[in-house]
């Protein structure tokens, strides 16, 4: 069963950056809850080296209606050149977790 939720994978260099991202999300009903996990570490390739850095990701549970609005808060608070946003569609859920999604993402 696929579904109009979302959830939306970026990463941050700080605590205090994600806190902030999550905060101006969910202020703006834009996401219905965001799970921060970290300090992770990621091993990634950028211009040209291998880089290893602590980060912290965020997980975000929103809709396809918002999805531009998560992108956009994504690009202009992150202070990274290139921020991760990665979509997952979600093909399934309890009605009740689904319908809160919903219910918490409000677009004006």
């Amino acid at each position: 069963m696929m579904t109009d939720r979302k959830i939306v994978l970026t990463t941050t260099g700080s605590r205090e950056e994600a806190q902030r991202l999550a905060r101006a999300l969910i202020d703006a009903r834009e996401a219905a809850c965001v799970n921060i996990m970290g300090p992770i570490e990621s091993v990634y390739r950028w211009k040209g080296e291998v880089e290893t850095a602590s980060e912290w990701l965020l997980i975000i549970k929103t809709t396809t209606q918002a999805l531009a609005k998560v992108q956009g808060k994504i690009r202009l608070l992150s202070s990274y050149d290139l921020p991760e946003c990665i979509e997952i569609s979600v093909e399934g859920g309890t009605a009740e977790y689904l319908a809160w999604i919903g219910e918490e993402v409000r677009m004006k």
